[in-house]
């Protein structure tokens, strides 16, 4: 069985002692469940990501930064390369978001770069995917999401390929008032990501690739959404975004693994 995983982006959210609150929090939980089953990770802004990679060292939680610039140094103003989210003590980098691609001109082209500058450096990129809602209407969410999976992997060598992470995330299910994706639904498109892989890289190596849903992620949908058969953890937003409620969704992910 593959491992089930709970994660949130904190987007442009948390200042200092929001974060060292949250991180306290979570300190408490795992003192006293000491046999995590589940593989939690933190994606903070990058105001304060070395603090965050400071307070959670120790706790079974990945930290990642929420973007980056695919050159190591130069003259990018206002960008972070990844030697510098490497120096903050960051274990993975989230790549390719909706929120970047539609505001910020992230491409699918671009998206490659990052991906091979985040594994060069010792970085698991968290490789968000997504259809839109006209791409749904008309029929073409699997070419969509296959597109984009492809063309982030490109290049990428069978060693690397295990330290990738994809989060489905349908761009018509994200923010707040959205509507999340259907489990059957989101679990037809994962299954169908899982399969591309297999293709690009062989069943084995396919079944270490995490492959998450997100999008409107919450405390009522999270049970069934992280039980469906290729649905590998959740990539939640708001409802995680006090500690309790990543500590819930935790729970809910050791539940699943308990079942099957």
């Amino acid at each position: 069985m593959r491992p089930k995983w709970i994660g949130t982006g904190w987007k442009m959210n948390f200042l200092l002692a929001e974060a060292e609150a949250y991180i306290a929090k979570l300190r408490d939980y795992f003192r006293s469940t000491p046999e995590n089953t589940v593989t939690v990770f933190l994606v903070p802004p990058f105001t304060v990501l070395r603090k965050v990679c400071e307070l959670a060292e120790g706790l079974p939680v990945l930290v990642g930064a929420q973007n980056m610039h695919w050159q190591y140094s130069g003259a990018y103003t206002g960008e972070i390369s990844p030697a510098m989210v490497k120096d903050c003590g960051a274990d993975l980098v989230e790549l390719g978001h909706s929120e970047r691609r539609s505001m910020f001109g992230e491409t699918d082209f671009t998206v490659n770069k990052k991906v091979h500058a985040a594994l060069t450096y010792g970085l698991k990129p968290l490789i968000c995917v997504g259809e839109s809602a006209p791409e749904k209407e008309f029929g073409a969410s699997l070419e969509s999401v296959l597109r984009q999976v492809k063309i982030a992997l490109h290049g990428v060598s069978m060693e690397h390929m295990g330290e990738v992470i994809i989060a489905y995330e349908p761009v018509w299910a994200i923010g707040e008032g959205s509507t999340p994706a259907e489990p059957g639904y989101a679990n037809f498109i994962h299954a169908a990501i899982r399969k591309s892989l297999a293709e690009m890289c062989g069943q084995a190596t396919a079944e270490r690739v995490p492959v998450l849903y997100g999008g409107s992620v919450n405390l009522e949908n999270a049970r069934k959404l992280i039980s469906e058969s290729e649905i590998d953890g959740l990539f939640v937003g708001r409802t995680a975004w006090k500690a309790e409620g990543l500590i819930e969704l935790v729970e809910i992910g050791a539940t699943a693994l308990r079942i099957k």
